[in-house]
């Protein structure tokens, strides 16, 4: 099939000049070849008529003398039978004693069906062979049985008993079975009748068997005592197999049928006979499923028919049977016409190959002839396929004698060259990233595509209203300065040398550059095509360079906006600013460093250009959440602090506590020893509650209860505190406090009162693993309130001045740092800066913030933002709530943060040794915080390395 498809192929694409002259011969010799043929299987018809004539007629003959062969013995039997003691045997033991003789005849005789002796006064009896399993079974004998004897007895009253005595193959008895339903009467079947009506042998016409229901002929003979008739059974079947073997084709059907046109035999034995029931009967002619049978029973006998209208055309003839069987026999023979036609259609095949082998040897004389004519033009004709197929190599040819052949070949060649620059030219535009690189490169495509001898490609400076020369390929005489005014005066050119200058425009139209090219001055560039070609080259090239240009401004202004935001971010707060351009500086240096690597755990860690671009802009944006944080609580310089430091209003009622002693003794009921003892104890914890008001690393809890016995003091309070709140401070002091106090009111010194608290509502962030509102896969602890005002509670904050509340605000920043960067529709090659700006809190043992990932899930870009930020956070000098640490105290926390697997060992033992840090400490940190740093007591606190 795939030969035939390229061929079918190849005939659609045209035949080539060398096969014209052999194909004319060719097919001459065909046309006459098929000629030939149609006469041929048009004459073969009526002779195939004439064969099929006389091959039924020589088959019938056979058949007649099969038969005749069939019968002659089986009467001889019969005959001698006849003479036998046994057909005048008086009763049942003498008959059986005879019997040897009925098995020995047929053992003799195989075409025999039964052998059999019926008596005058009704007795009978009867040997049949068991020749199969099939024939045991059917008369239900026992399966070493290979004769069968059918016996019937009439006794003196009349009645008849039916036995079946089996015998094995030596004639042995076996058992004898009496059968009250078997009850056969010889005298009334009609070979009884016809034998005592002929003088001689009788023989019946075909019809089944009583017993086995097979077609088949009885031949009878009175006895020679003239009180009994022989007979003997024969089976059709082996007319049936005599006329399988006499079909003329596979195809060819045979059949004997009688004057009501029973099928007597038929070649496929299994249709003869037909079933109803327990009823069988021989099949007519109509009921074989053969159409063409009955259709040949209606025309005339003696000779052929052929009848091409039915589905499947035949030729047919029915001749006399005449072999004794009876009256009015016919053998009808049909054979498909197809199966007549097929040996013409074989001989046809021959003489067609026959021609064609004739065709073969005039073959040559026409290839020659072509191929002296059409050479050339096949290399030609192969090229042009080459390039069809993309391959635009060039390929050598020594010169023709025909002008016409060399300048098309020429014309290919050129066509190739210019083709693969061209898609070279394309590749470079789309592919090279930069503007200079890609210039260079296609300017010496564009030489070559345009049969240039040189090019200069300069860009508009839009700033300075001026060309400015950029890339420049092969030879020029008269180049364009490196910086001119547009449009340039022309030039003077050799004799021979011209130059055109094509602007170039991006979609906008606006003017992108100048295009230079310089030729030789001949017939190929004054072509207007040329010019045609050259202005689409130069409006590629202008979107190429337009493009780049738009892609560089975008990517510029991508970052600015980056920055502003960064820049924002720092601003909002005096205290951090700065961090946001200080962690990237470091995590970028860090990450430059490892790609750099050439040995060591790092020496195959290396980022594309795609992927170093999205790290920069994960660490510009690692903190971009925090435009969210509230200033009150970034800025949380004190505990007590919210939109101002309250330490102010405990100080005023630490003023009351002062003032109601004051009064007290001068209404006499201190004394001034009292009251200074008063005035002394008030002042020094006033000084206990600032100094509490002031983070610091730990607060011990003799200092927390101390706390809480100041707060028990009392101050009478003679203002409604309910003035001047804002809404949601009214409501929430309305459904902590419905009735308010008598006034004066006394009041603890410090309080956590119930509206300090602040609750979540609907603004509950969705951060808890359980959560389903939860979509990034935050697994955040969330405080049971928004915020806590209370007073104690803040002061008793043990380390800094954050509280949980407070801390979790802080820490927020990171969520809403993923969930905004989530957001945004970054393309592929950026997809990874969410995870890569919101992953530098987590920690190695899976206990970070916000998504507790796992080690495994951390990259070494997510872990070199997560050591940039914490050295950052613990060197800078602008946090409001801690000093700064010096170099070595900031490298030893981060070695036990190591230990602690909050940070990577590997990668900080990397950076200790690098001592990027000290880079770091010149640029960025105060000159008291760069101490002397001891890298080996460093290193001793870190774990041994993984492969140690």
């Amino acid at each position: 099939m795939a030969a035939l498809k390229n061929l079918t192929q190849g005939l659609r694409r045209g035949l080539g000049l060398r096969l014209w002259l052999a194909s004319l011969v060719v097919a001459c010799m065909a046309l006459m070849a098929s000629l030939q043929l149609g006469i041929n299987v048009w004459m073969a018809r009526d002779r195939f008529a004439q064969e099929a004539q006389r091959s039924a007629q020589a088959a019938s003959v056979l058949i007649e003398e099969r038969t005749r062969r069939l019968l002659q013995p089986s009467s001889s039997v019969v005959r001698q039978i006849g003479f036998d003691p046994l057909s005048s045997a008086a009763g049942l033991a003498e008959r059986l004693s005879r019997s040897y003789v009925l098995t020995a005849e047929l053992e003799a005789n195989p075409l025999l069906a039964a052998l059999y002796v019926g008596y005058d006064n009704g007795d009978f009896i009867l040997a049949r062979p068991l020749r199969n399993e099939a024939e045991r079974q059917q008369f239900k004998t026992l399966p070493e049985a290979r004769y069968l004897l059918q016996s019937m007895t009439v006794g003196a009253d009349g009645q008849a008993i039916g036995r079946y005595h089996e015998l094995d193959e030596q004639t042995q008895m076996l058992r004898t079975r009496e059968l009250p339903d078997y009850r056969f009467d010889p005298r009334t079947r009609p070979w009884w009748a016809a034998a005592l009506q002929a003088p001689g042998m009788a023989i019946s016409p075909p019809y089944l068997f009583f017993t086995t229901r097979s077609p088949g002929l009885t031949l009878s003979q009175r006895a020679r005592a003239g009180h009994a008739v022989v007979g003997a059974d024969l089976l059709l079947s082996d007319l049936s197999r005599t006329l399988g073997t006499q079909r003329l084709t596979p195809g060819t059907q045979l059949a004997l049928v009688d004057a009501q046109q029973r099928v007597l035999a038929y070649s496929e034995p299994h249709r003869q006979v037909l079933q109803d029931g327990d009823r069988l009967s021989l099949a007519g002619l109509g009921e074989l499923g053969q159409q063409a049978l009955p259709a040949l029973a209606q025309l005339e006998p003696g000779r052929a028919h052929t009848d091409e209208t039915a589905a499947e055309p035949w030729v047919g003839i029915r001749v006399p049977f005449d072999v004794g069987l009876g009256p009015h026999l016919q053998l009808m023979a049909v054979t498909p016409l197809e199966d007549l036609i097929a040996p013409a259609r074989a001989r046809a095949y021959r003489a067609r190959w026959i021609a064609v082998g004739l065709a073969l040897l005039l073959l040559p004389i026409g290839w020659w002839a072509g191929s002296t004519l059409a050479r050339r033009l096949d290399r030609l004709s192969q090229r042009t396929q080459r390039l069809v197929r993309f391959d635009f190599a060039t390929t050598p040819m020594r010169q023709s004698r025909v002008r016409e052949v060399n300048q098309l070949h020429q014309a290919i060649e050129h066509m190739g060259r210019t083709i693969e620059a061209f898609l070279r030219l394309s590749q470079q535009m789309a592919s090279e990233p930069e503007t200079e690189r890609m210039l260079q490169q296609v300017l010496e495509q564009l030489v070559q595509a345009t049969h240039c001898d040189g090019a200069q490609v300069c860009l508009w400076d839009h700033q300075a209203q001026q060309m400015q020369h950029a890339a420049q390929a092969g030879g020029l005489l008269a180049p364009l300065p490196a910086q001119f005014t547009h449009p340039h005066p022309p030039r003077e050119l050799p004799a021979g040398r011209e130059q055109l200058a094509l602007e170039l425009h991006g979609r906008d139209g606006r003017l992108q550059g100048l295009l230079l090219l310089e030729f030789p001055a001949h017939d190929e560039h004054e072509d207007p095509a040329f010019l045609h070609f050259a202005r689409q080259l130069s409006g590629m090239l202008a979107l190429a360079i337009e493009t780049r240009q738009l892609i560089k401004a975008q990517r510029q202004l991508f970052d600015a906006v980056i920055r502003l935001m960064a820049d924002a971010i720092d601003a909002k707060s005096p205290y951090t600013g700065g961090h946001c351009e200080r962690v990237p500086q470091l995590a970028i240096a860090l990450v430059d460093r490892l790609c750099a690597e050439a040995q060591g755990p790092y020496a195959g860690y290396r980022l594309s250009e795609a992927e170093r671009y999205a790290f920069r802009l994960g660490a510009w944006l690692h903190d971009c959440g925090k435009v969210t944080s509230p200033e009150h609580i970034v800025d949380k310089a004190t505990k007590l602090e919210l939109i101002h430091n309250r330490i102010h209003e405990i100080r005023t009622r630490f003023e009351v506590l002062h003032r109601d002693t004051t009064i007290a003794q001068l209404r006499g009921e201190l004394s001034p020893a009292q009251l200074a003892e008063h005035h002394a104890q008030l002042q020094q914890d006033c000084a206990f509650v600032a100094g509490c008001n002031v983070g610091g690393e730990f607060m011990a809890d003799a200092t927390i209860e101390r706390l809480h016995r100041i707060a028990t003091q009392t101050w009478q309070r003679h203002f409604d505190d309910r003035l001047g709140l804002s809404a949601e401070e009214t409501r929430r002091l309305q459904q902590a406090r419905p009735e308010p106090p008598t006034l004066p009111a006394t009041e603890p010194l410090l309080a956590d009162r119930p509206e300090h608290i602040v609750p979540w509502g609907p603004q509950r962030p969705p951060v808890a693993a359980a959560d389903p509102r939860n979509r990034y896969g935050f697994d955040m602890q969330l405080p049971a309130q928004q915020q806590h005002q209370g007073e104690l509670h803040n002061l008793s904050v043990r380390r800094g001045t954050l509280t949980d509340e407070d801390r979790f605000k802080i820490n927020d920043h990171i969520v809403q740092t993923y969930v905004m960067l989530k957001g945004l529709p970054w393309p592929a090659e950026l997809e990874r800066v969410p995870e890569l700006a919101a992953t530098h809190h987590e920690k190695l043992d899976g206990k970070g913030y916000p998504r507790k990932l796992a080690a495994a899930q951390l990259t070494v870009e997510d872990r070199v933002m997560a050591l940039a930020d914490v050295f950052e956070a613990l060197t800078a000098a602008d946090r409001p709530y801690k000093a700064p640490k010096t170099l070595t105290e900031t490298l030893k926390i981060m070695a036990f943060m190591c230990k602690d697997q909050h940070l990577d060992t590997e990668l900080f033992r990397y950076f200790l040794h690098s001592r990027l840090w000290d880079e770091f400490a010149a640029q960025f940190m105060q000159p008291g915080q760069r101490d002397a740093v001891d890298v080996a007591a460093i290193e001793a606190l870190l774990p041994p390395p993984s492969g140690s």
